[in-house]
């Protein structure tokens, strides 16, 4: 894969992953408006693993906090009161990802490619961009993420699913699905990138056994560049969204999907063949 495209790849991974925009829609945008060859879903996971990286070494202290408490924890599972709100955490964090894990398994296995066309990526852009602003502007901003609840947790993993289509965003449909339970903003960002972590491991593991046995020493080469440069721009970009959020509301990531969401499906329907 040519140098370029591996620096734009990783570029538009680090910068889109974690913010509620869709990393997976621009990752398919890249060859289809700039008329490179597709770099295929093992180069999306490849940058993926290196967010992945990224948003660990942020919360390295939610990190250690949740394997203190699954340590402290597991002998008082009898009495839930007991257990710590860290440990709680990871439970929940499980919880939301079971969903994706049995959906992702059928969609990778018989509709993967059958997604990642122009018109899905445009519609879904806009659509769920729409939902973003109605869960950020119409719901009260008073729980914090100890206040999401087991059932709560579970319906943000439910809402996951829907983010195996092209352009709706993982991050912003947990972000959406958080704020329509009443999350405050950071930390509906806070457990949607957290909830980031399982579901990554869960992809690049299926993948990176895939990359194993292909033993391809070139495309391992360029997996491995395309994932350290996407860690160093995921870790500039989750610092940004956590410092705008403090102050801020997702408008302006709700205006940029609509402007680029009604562009695709322009595009999709009307001049199929423009590139850059």
């Amino acid at each position: 894969m040519p140098l370029t495209q591996i620096i734009i790849l990783a570029a538009v991974q680090g910068i889109t992953e974690f913010l509620p925009i869709s990393s997976s829609g621009h990752l398919i945008l890249v060859p289809k408006l700039g008329g490179l060859a597709d770099q295929g879903l093992m180069m999306d996971v490849a940058v993926h693993v290196g967010t992945l990286l990224a948003v660990m070494l942020y919360f390295w202290r939610d990190m250690i906090g949740m394997t203190r408490a699954l340590g402290r924890s597991l002998g008082l599972m009898s009495n839930r009161r007991n257990l710590d709100n860290e440990f709680r955490l990871f439970f929940k964090l499980v919880l939301a990802t079971l969903p994706v894990i049995v959906a992702g398994f059928f969609v990778n296995k018989y509709m993967g490619a059958d997604l990642r066309t122009l018109e899905i990526i445009g519609w879904a852009t806009l659509g769920f961009g729409v939902v973003l602003y109605i869960a950020d502007k119409m719901n009260m901003t008073v729980r914090q993420i100890e206040h999401i609840s087991f059932g709560g947790a579970f319906f943000i993993g439910l809402m996951q699913i829907v983010a195996l289509v092209p352009g709706t965003s993982r991050a912003g449909i947990t972000m959406s699905a958080a704020r329509f339970l009443g999350v405050e903003r950071q930390d509906a960002a806070r457990f949607s990138l957290l909830l980031s972590i399982p579901t990554i491991i869960g992809a690049g593991a299926l993948k990176g056994y895939e990359l194993y046995k292909l033993d391809d020493p070139v495309l391992l080469d360029d997996a491995m560049s395309v994932a350290g440069l996407a860690f160093v721009f995921a870790l500039i970009s989750i610092s940004l969204l956590m410092v705008w959020l403090r102050r801020a509301s997702f408008t302006p990531f709700v205006i940029y999907r609509i402007l680029l969401g009604g562009a695709l499906v322009y595009v999709a329907y009307y001049a199929p063949d423009f590139t850059f």
